[in-house]
């Protein structure tokens, strides 16, 4: 059953669209350096926070990823959007990736950011959501830090840094936890092939949450999918390197359109 997210809409109410969907632990907020380059190009964007994260309704798990897929669906058909560009990164990438192969009439163009069709590392995931639903998140929100950032970008940024965690520290419980789950047994590679949108995929070279390789199988797997590694940049990406990730959606999007 779908749920009404909460979102956030900017730009002009003519442009094109482009949904931007956040990553396990983080909120909307995360693409606040993707928005205004967007808009200022002509882009209506649309950010939301997946459920159980951020402002969105917390229904209670499992989660699977057709209900994050179908939570944007019920989203668009609620503004009158027909299509939209899909960006997304690590969870939200995968909800992108649901979506190109189930729903493709509704996907533009797809943007999959530091993410993976196949994330593995099965009993990582059930002992995380475990350890949260025992403990909360302040334990978990300390180590993703370390994760979405180098080490030289949280010295240099502490106070962002800050700020981010306590994105993450402030997540209900089961909301993380049920994504967790989900990205348990999570398994999109054999649909791969059946996506038509033009798609990008980026990948942080130090990205040891789904380093590349991760990245590499769905570029492989999509006809015609473009690669790009952006370099001292960890698994928060468009944040940490904004510029390089703002630039690469924004000659894709261009390049659609």
């Amino acid at each position: 059953m779908t749920i009404a997210v909460h979102h956030v809409v900017e730009g002009p109410a003519d442009g094109p669209v482009v949904v931007l969907s956040n990553s396990i632990g983080s909120t909307l907020r995360m693409w606040e350096p993707q928005v205004k380059p967007l808009v200022d190009n002509g882009f209506r964007v649309i950010r939301y926070d997946t459920r159980g994260h951020g402002e969105s309704p917390v229904p209670n798990g499992p989660y699977g990823i057709d209900d994050l897929g179908g939570d944007v669906l019920a989203l668009l058909a609620r503004l009158g959007v027909e299509s939209a560009h899909f960006a997304g990164l690590s969870l939200g990438g995968m909800t992108g990736v649901w979506l190109a192969q189930n729903a493709p009439e509704h996907v533009r163009s797809l943007v999959a950011c530091c993410t993976s069709a196949q994330p593995g590392n099965t009993r990582m995931w059930l002992d995380r959501a475990k350890t949260v639903r025992a403990e909360g998140l302040a334990g978990i929100a300390q180590g993703a830090i370390g994760r979405w950032f180098t080490q030289p970008w949280i010295d240099a940024n502490p106070e962002q840094a800050a700020k981010l965690s306590e994105m993450t520290a402030t997540t209900p419980v089961e909301g993380y936890a049920s994504c967790c789950e989900l990205l348990a047994d999570l398994d999109l590679v054999p649909g791969l092939p059946k996506i038509t949108a033009p798609t990008l995929v980026i990948s942080g070279a130090e990205d040891k949450a789904l380093p590349p390789d991760h990245g590499r199988v769905i570029a492989d797997g999509i006809s015609g999918a473009r690669f790009e590694i952006v370099d001292n940049a960890a698994h928060l990406g468009s944040y940490e390197q904004a510029g390089r990730f703002t630039q690469l959606i924004l000659d894709h999007l261009k390049g659609v359109a």
